[in-house]
């Protein structure tokens, strides 16, 4: 079972279609110029990152030369993010947190609230999916708190999902239950309603056995994912469809699932989907008999789950957060640094304005004393 992943920096487009807004920011490109132009390539990559991602990546590589060469420092912060949500949908966890924490240092440079509740949010999922459950939890409750000041829905939406993802994964059912409801109640009052709420609730179904309603609320939710052409949903909930119906018996159905998934996960690179499909893939095989395709495809599995969640991806994801760390701690050396020197520069201050004062007292103390002695000499 697949959970469905929000990374927030992609817009939740309205479900009236989404030809006419890509052609609106492809001919709004050809005329762009300057930061103008950034912002465009930029959300032309969210607006194609789950239908046709080569082409984001591509949009959003434009975006980050346009606007380092203009130091555009806000769309900078967007294309970092943005190349962070690639990578992570590539499965390549540990290139894709060092986009994300250049982004976010970026985005705190700016002191822009809605760039760091944004960036924040999609670290959250990416150690949701290391199952950091500790440092995922840190991180959404920040984004929470950004969110909440600025009032995006939107992004609250997508937040409140992860929050009942990451409870999910802890067992906490009915409190993830709780978040996914309240993510979908809040789309349908914003009018922008969206498959990943849905389908969350059924792999809430889905864990506590009750198949059919699990597969009403895949349904639902494949039936929104196809109409918002959000072909990573498609992916996510075709897998999900696979393993219910591998584990109610109806293996031929769900190898059809499997293999459809497979193969959107390849043409879409969301290899980050593949270790879970294989593995389901492979206990499918096991229970028809069919031996061979079955020691195949766990070795496939094998092959896959160590490049998305081997030790050296760990080490490396460790090490930026270590290095992150170091520059915080210098950041915060640098500060009483400086707060020392201004302590010194006020003490040496106010030392000056007691000698002047001193000084004073004594010229003007002198001043009178010669007063006196002149006028006792007459």
């Amino acid at each position: 079972m697949r959970k469905v992943i929000v990374a927030v920096f992609l817009a939740f487009y309205g479900l009236e279609g989404y030809s006419s807004p890509i052609d609106s920011l492809e001919n709004a490109l050809k005329s762009a110029v300057g930061e103008q132009k950034v912002k465009t390539l930029n959300e032309l990559f969210r607006a194609y990152i789950n239908s046709d991602p080569v082409k984001a990546i591509g949009y959003t590589r434009e975006a980050l030369s346009l606007a380092t060469e203009i130091n555009d420092q806000k769309g900078m912060a967007a294309s970092y993010n943005n190349l962070g949500v690639s990578y992570k949908n590539q499965g390549a966890l540990d290139k894709s947190l060092e986009y994300y924490l250049i982004s976010l240092q970026i985005y705190e440079r700016l002191a822009n609230t809605e760039g760091i509740g944004t960036t924040k949010n999609n670290i959250g999922t990416l150690y949701s999916l290391k199952k950091d459950y500790g440092q995922a939890m840190k991180y959404f409750e920040e984004s929470y708190q950004q969110f909440t000041q600025l009032n995006d829905k939107q992004k609250i939406i997508g937040l409140l999902n992860n929050l009942g993802n990451l409870h999910a994964d802890l067992q906490l059912y009915e409190q993830a239950l709780k978040y996914y409801s309240q993510a979908w109640q809040m789309s349908e009052q914003i009018k922008q309603v969206f498959s990943d709420p849905l389908s969350n609730i059924g792999n809430l179904y889905f864990r506590q056995g009750n198949y059919q309603r699990a597969i009403e609320n895949y349904t639902k939710a494949m039936k929104l994912a196809r109409k918002e052409n959000n072909q990573v949903s498609v992916l996510s909930i075709s897998a999900n469809l696979g393993e219910v119906y591998a584990r109610s018996g109806q293996n031929t159905k769900a190898q059809l699932y499997f293999d459809s998934a497979l193969s959107l996960c390849k043409a879409l690179q969301a290899y980050v989907y593949e270790p879970q499909i294989l593995k389901n893939m492979a206990g499918n095989y096991a229970k028809q008999g069919k031996t061979k395709e079955a020691y195949e495809t766990m070795v496939a599995y094998d092959k896959a789950k160590e490049r998305v969640y081997g030790e050296e991806s760990s080490r490396k994801i460790a090490q930026m957060e270590m290095a992150l760390d170091l520059q915080e701690k210098e950041k915060q050396v640098e500060d009483l640094k400086q707060k020392r020197v201004m302590d010194q520069l006020e003490l040496r201050n106010s030392h000056l304005v007691i000698t002047i004062f001193v000084l004073g007292g004594i010229v003007v103390l002198a001043l009178f004393n010669l007063f006196m002695t002149r006028r006792k000499s007459r």
